[in-house]
């Protein structure tokens, strides 16, 4: 079962049917887009949220595979504005998005360390996985931020196209010591 999460200025809801009406509105935009993995169909189809949820996420999370969220501010609860998920798929962890307007506001990394938390310390997994287009400046900048160490480049196929790629990990015992220090710095 996936929980509901706050953080200071989020909830984190887990995804539902009655949320692909929203996502449609939202995330089928270039700057959302491009950076994601080439599976998200582009042009992005009329029903390809409702698809998507009720095809792909829904399934995944019954299977125990995958937790997924959508993202809301604490001030406007029925408005979702982003969406982070979790996948125990080996090497690709957790992903997400954010609607442009809420961007360079710190919000996606109040999801991001929420998620890693319920990953290592509910969820009791060894370690965190993330690829990235290496050109997603503000997504690699919530990684560093948040302690995480840089192990492998390559390539991958993203919906702008084939870009050098990241992947980005961290471990409890590292996640633990970085929440220590954002503790004591305050």
């Amino acid at each position: 079962m996936t929980p509901e999460g706050r953080t200071a200025r989020l909830l984190l809801r887990p995804l539902a049917l009655e949320d692909a009406e929203q996502i449609q509105e939202i995330f089928p935009q270039w700057e959302i887009v491009r950076h994601l993995r080439n599976t998200v169909p582009w042009p992005y189809p009329p029903d390809g949220a409702r698809h998507y949820i009720e095809e792909i996420a829904l399934p995944a999370i019954a299977r125990g595979q995958e937790w997924h969220w959508t993202l809301r501010l604490k001030s406007a609860p029925d408005r979702l504005i982003g969406y982070i998920a979790l996948a125990s798929s080996e090497g690709h962890n957790r992903g997400f998005w954010l609607a442009l307007p809420f961007h360079g506001q710190g919000l996606m990394s109040e999801a991001a360390a929420w998620t890693c938390d319920f990953w290592f310390e509910t969820l009791g997994f060894p370690l965190l996985r993330v690829p990235k287009a290496a050109d997603n400046l503000a997504s690699r900048r919530i990684s560093e931020k948040q302690g995480m160490r840089l192990v492998a480049t390559g390539e991958q196929d993203y919906v702008c196209g084939r870009l050098p790629s990241e992947t980005w990990e961290i471990t409890p015992g590292e996640w633990r010591a970085w929440k220590a220090r954002r503790d004591r710095l305050g």
